[in-house]
């Protein structure tokens, strides 16, 4: 039986639980959960094993790749820059990067990389991986590339472009890599273990990602056994000249070593974040509340970062999603705690966001990947923290 660190405040005795659960019948081999309720912390729990190569047990303070959920930590960053009056988000791009303005992109404005309508996706032909490390060459193939649909008439997930896109705005208008800022004005203000690019003295405390065998393939499913509402993604994923499976194709070779050190040091501010579950829920509580002395968000600006923007069938995940500016909100599969409530997951199972409405923020970070199968870990302890609030 997997031992259980941490504390689990009066009332939230359930996500214990739940986290235990996760271990003995859901597939986790290392992981960590955290909730924010009103600025101070009131689920703080880890366990199992972060390096099953060596048996490296999982610490307070493992580091975790949550994938996609770094989304949200970059996203943050150009809010925390129009909030200062620095960048317009609806203003146009090129106003910031003028070679963005190529092949009919001039008048994209910066709000529409956040919420995913600005049809930059895929990049053709796709950029060496060393290149797109080292951020200029993939900053200038996306200034370069034409939309794959006409801006702001669809979305569909920018999976691995949005870092690169947001990250440049970012820079442009900062003078500082989005690593850089996010380290200055996020994590040192509030004192947070989150990377978008590591340090390598940091190095020995990040875990090493699992890839259990899927339970199935969609891809590789007979048309005759896929139910009718998967029938036009599991097309797409058989593919290989879908927009579906180019869009995660723009860097040659498209499949990235994440537990290797080079892609861990680089920034790459859609899906390499490095961080703690701890870290996670204390930046979305600075979001949406006062933690310590420090609020990121005025009420104004998390308005504005939390509209919806988009909504409707994915072009890209080929699903329903909802986006606002640069953080996903609920669907009616994923319902969160409530309503308000927005933030980003990640590839594989993590998972972070807000709820102004109940006044908590929520992180899970774990080492083992499911994909290609049903992963109920961190919607079984979001219902925990549900419960817990309904008390």
């Amino acid at each position: 039986m997997t031992t259980i660190y941490g504390e689990a405040a009066a009332g939230f005795e359930g996500v214990r639980e739940a986290f235990r659960a996760n271990f003995e019948r859901r597939g986790d081999v290392g992981a960590a959960v955290c909730v924010y309720r009103d600025g101070r912390p009131v689920v703080d729990l880890w366990g199992g094993v972060a390096d099953p190569e060596t048996g490296r047990a999982w610490e307070r303070d493992t580091l975790q790749l949550v994938y996609s959920a770094t989304k949200g930590a970059t996203a943050t960053l150009a809010h925390l820059l129009a909030q200062r009056g620095e960048l317009d988000l609806d203003a146009p791009v090129a106003a910031y990067w003028p070679e963005f303005a190529a092949n009919g992109k001039a008048e994209i404005p910066v709000r529409w990389l956040l919420s995913h309508r600005a049809g930059v996706v895929t990049v053709e032909p796709p950029v060496p991986l060393e290149k797109a490390l080292g951020w200029e060459a993939m900053a200038a193939a996306l200034a370069a590339q034409r939309p794959d649909w006409e801006p702001g008439t669809a979305h569909g997930y920018h999976g691995r472009t949005f870092g690169w896109l947001v990250g440049e705005v970012i820079r442009r208008v900062s003078g500082r890599t989005p690593g850089r800022f996010f380290a200055e004005e996020v994590a040192g203000t509030l004192g947070l273990d989150f990377f978008i690019g590591l340090p390598a003295a940091e190095r020995g405390r990040v875990s090493r990602m699992v890839y259990p065998k899927p339970e199935f393939d969609l891809g590789a499913l007979p048309p005759a056994a896929v139910p009718p509402e998967l029938r036009e993604l599991v097309a797409a994923l058989q593919d290989p000249d879908s927009l579906s499976n180019r869009a995660f194709a723009v860097t040659d070779p498209a499949e990235i070593d994440f537990n290797s050190a080079e892609v861990q040091a680089a920034e790459l501010p859609a899906s390499n974040g490095i961080g703690t579950a701890r870290g996670l829920a204390r930046m979305y509580a600075a979001l949406i509340g006062e933690v310590d002395g420090v609020r990121l968000f005025t009420p104004e600006t998390l308005a504005s970062a939390t509209a919806e923007q988009a909504a409707g069938v994915d072009r890209v995940i080929m699903m329903p999603t909802r986006f606002g500016s640069g953080y996903m909100l609920p669907v009616e599969t994923s319902p969160l705690t409530g309503p308000r409530a927005f933030g980003h997951p990640g590839r594989g199972g993590s998972l972070a966001f807000a709820d102004p409405e109940h006044g908590v923020a929520f992180g899970y970070v774990m080492n083992s990947i499911v994909e290609g199968g049903e992963d109920t870990r961190a919607s079984s302890l979001v219902e925990a923290v549900r419960e817990a609030l309904a008390q």
